[in-house]
């Protein structure tokens, strides 16, 4: 296994849609068992397969830090095929280090998928697992949270990420 780079803002893989899986190979295997050693070493709840440089359908998540005591997933070709309810709370990003903002999510959600031998699951969540489902299919399809939120924080972000890039080239 290796540790893969993640990408940050304004990558532009960040800001693509990704592509389906198609195969299931030793590869793709590889890949998964990367992202994950890479998740926990970051450390993050969940990574998508963009933010390692890869434009597939493939994300990874270990919300069982919390009470809810969920194991690893994985899905592949993930698409989310209900929403409940909504909620506020704050969220970060591994590709956006060090910015926590509020995103509104919906509170509970159903996603389909493959599992990494290309079987069909079925994950629900509410709490953490519905967010970081949410977050990570988000990634997938070139959304991230900053896309989430409104037009001022927005703008905020945006200064507070030129005003830091000036300070780093700086230094």
């Amino acid at each position: 296994m290796a540790l893969l780079e993640i990408k940050k803002y304004p990558e532009k893989i960040l800001a693509q849609k990704t592509e389906p899986v198609k195969e299931f190979t030793l590869e793709l295997q590889k890949l998964i068992d990367d992202m994950v050693e890479t998740m926990y070493a970051a450390p993050g709840a969940g990574l998508a397969a963009n933010q390692v440089s890869v434009s597939k359908q493939v994300l990874v998540i270990d919300v069982s830090m919390t009470e809810e005591k969920i194991p690893l997933i994985v899905l592949i070709n993930p698409e989310i095929v209900y929403i409940e309810g909504e909620t506020e709370f704050e969220e970060g990003c591994l590709s956006l280090p060090g910015y926590i903002t509020f995103v509104k999510r919906a509170e509970k959600v159903k996603v389909k998928g493959l599992d990494r031998n290309g079987k069909p699951v079925e994950v629900e969540g509410t709490g953490l697992l519905s967010r970081a489902l949410q977050h990570e299919i988000d990634h997938l399809n070139g959304i991230l949270l900053i896309d989430r939120i409104g037009r001022l924080r927005k703008e905020f972000f945006k200064k507070r990420f030129a005003r830091e890039k000036v300070l780093s080239k700086s230094r």
